[in-house]
């Protein structure tokens, strides 16, 4: 009877959202023991031991200190780390991020019944978008099913700023607005934002208390896509939203200025569910590249997307998509469920609308036209400018390694993830002639608004296999005995991460703390290896399983000289 009625109450997305645990702080003993091991593969004998004695002054001085306040605040806050981690990755940062911040990823419908078509763009597009808000509509719902490991449930309140979300410049710190309300909660905004050739429409997606379908949505896209076809182009505002943050500041103070329209226009955008971007490009596309889409959906055109927004959507004239997001208010993994599900809706039905053909009598979309002036023409161009001169400083190649996949390396009992974060360390090496500091993604959200911490894959384990396989003289026994100690050790150290046991968010609430009472930046983060062994963000190699199913995403690299390495895998291939 019991299974019986559990079985009888459904599950609500957010429903566990208020007895999960908070975010621990970990001993300071333990988060310095980790990070020395982490510092080695980068460190000569002196430097380590120069090392070991700034970490030793540390604990015993102002470490102890800054841990006891770390403890006092995470006493009073159920993640001690979410507003910090927030404003130091994110709204804090100056620099342009629709480059620098934001992950794309293409669709990957070209591998079933979408392949690039000319002229289904459209078509496509409409049902495409209606599947997207048939996933807003079942989150406002709260259906979408609580992930979960094993039993225990994970947060899941980013998927609160997937739709209606967006990134605010501010002069020193960016804010986000999220006008997202699940149906128990309230109304809900329901338009959506359109752009094409530098002009920007809305219109609405619920009539008269429903949803509306396929050929109403391509009513919609195909008078947009005819006024911006016969008619001359916009003046391409979202390109500013390119800016570094401080100057899109500026001059979105100044368009506001000009004339308070301006101002609800801009909330219109802000407000909407999400951007759709209609392209002119036909970016070239195969199961087995993915390259020229990917650079497109990463760097092309700004003229029609909203840097600051939690969800561009992205359609091409030939019928391929992608997506473009603001990374501040979610992690990529809210982007991967709702693609994955995408993908499912388009093979279930064939890529095709079955349903009714007939349009109902809906309003034609809006035309927002700001008022600009020389100045906002003038930022246009060079916001236009300078980002595409940043864009030409990346090199992306998206390709599928078809020799194994999963099913492989499961079967000779390996760790998938481990195993690609392995082969890098050896590419690296191999490449460069020595260890390349590691960050991959761990996932904390065991914990109340859990997100990231860093897992340091470049361990001393991982350097001494290396090692091995560039000697010749090494047998073949003692590497396979290396390798598997080296994913032993990343085994161990995964695990730990997600249990709330890292050691580097945890040593940035240190800092943090420490510039919050206005004391003196520690020596321990001056220290020229906190930095050669990824500290602060200077990791040479980023990465991230981006899961195992289809989908797959990009961010650019961290530092200038690094790589950005975002990976996906399949029973039979790795991307």
């Amino acid at each position: 009877m019991e299974s019986q009625l559990a079985k009888s109450t459904e599950e609500r997305t957010f429903q566990y959202q208020d007895s999960l645990p908070s975010l621990p702080v970990p001993s300071l003993e333990e988060s310095l023991k980790k990070y020395l091991e982490s510092v080695k593969p980068f460190a000569n004998e002196e430097e380590y031991k120069r090392t070991e004695a700034i970490v030793q002054k540390f604990q015993n001085g102002i470490g102890e200190k800054l841990q006891k306040k770390l403890l006092e605040r995470a006493k009073e806050k159920r993640n001690w780390l979410e507003e910090w981690w927030l404003n130091a990755a994110y709204l804090d940062v100056r620099m342009p991020s629709q480059l620098n911040v934001n992950f794309a990823g293409p669709a990957p419908h070209v591998e079933n019944y979408w392949p690039p078509k000319e002229g289904t763009q459209l078509e496509r597009g409409s049902i495409c978008l209606w599947h997207v808000l048939n996933y807003w509509q079942l989150l406002r719902k709260e259906k979408i099913p609580v992930h979960k490991v094993g039993s225990t449930p994970l947060d899941m309140y980013q998927f609160r700023m997937l739709f209606a979300t967006c990134k605010v410049p501010g002069l020193t710190r960016d804010s986000i607005m999220n006008y997202f309300r699940t149906e128990s909660e309230g109304h809900c905004p329901s338009h959506v934002t359109v752009m094409c050739r530098g002009r920007i429409f809305v219109f609405d997606v619920m009539h008269e208390g429903c949803l509306v379908t396929p050929p109403e949505i391509l009513r919609q896209l195909t008078f947009i896509q005819k006024k911006c076809h016969s008619e001359p182009d916009g003046p391409g505002i979202a390109v500013l939203t390119s800016e570094a943050r401080t100057q899109w500041a500026k001059t979105r103070e100044y368009l506001i200025s000009l004339n308070p329209e301006n101002l609800t226009m801009l909330e219109k955008i802000q407000s909407s569910l999400l951007v759709f971007s209609l392209e002119d490009g036909s970016p070239h596309v195969t199961p087995e590249d993915y390259s020229q889409v990917t650079a497109e959906v990463l760097t092309g055109n700004p003229t029609v997307r909203w840097g600051d927004k939690s969800y561009n959507l992205i359609s091409f004239s030939n019928g391929v998509f992608g997506c473009n997001c603001d990374h501040a208010p979610f992690d990529a993994m809210v982007m991967v469920n709702i693609s994955h599900y995408v993908d499912q809706k388009v093979l279930e039905s064939e890529g095709r609308w079955k349903g009714s053909e007939k349009v109902r009598e809906i309003p034609l979309p809006e035309e927002l036209v700001f008022t600009v002036d020389k100045k906002v023409l003038n930022d246009i161009n060079q916001a236009k400018a300078q980002y595409f001169m940043q864009a030409s400083d990346l090199q992306l190649l998206v390709y599928a390694f078809t020799s194994f996949g999963k099913e492989l390396t499961k079967k000779k009992q390996l760790h998938p993830d481990t195993f690609i974060q392995l082969a890098l360390q050896l590419g690296y090496y191999r490449l460069h002639g020595r260890p390349g500091c590691c960050y991959e993604t761990a996932m904390t959200r065991y914990f109340y608004h859990g997100r990231t911490e860093t897992m340091r894959s470049c361990t001393a384990e991982a350097v001494s296999w290396c090692q091995s396989m560039q000697d010749p003289s090494t047998s073949l026994s003692e590497r396979q005995h290396k390798m598997l100690e080296a994913f032993a050790k990343h085994n161990k150290m995964m695990k730990e991460c997600s249990a709330g046991k890292g050691f580097d968010r945890h040593l940035l609430g240190l800092s943090l703390i420490a510039k919050e009472e206005g004391l003196p930046v520690p020596e321990l983060f001056t220290d020229p290896l906190f930095s050669r062994s990824g500290g602060g963000g200077n990791f040479v190699l980023s990465t991230s399983l981006v899961g195992y199913f289809r989908i797959q995403g990009v961010v650019v690299p961290m530092v200038y000289n690094g790589y950005g390495f975002f990976y996906h895998i399949r029973d039979d291939r790795l991307l």
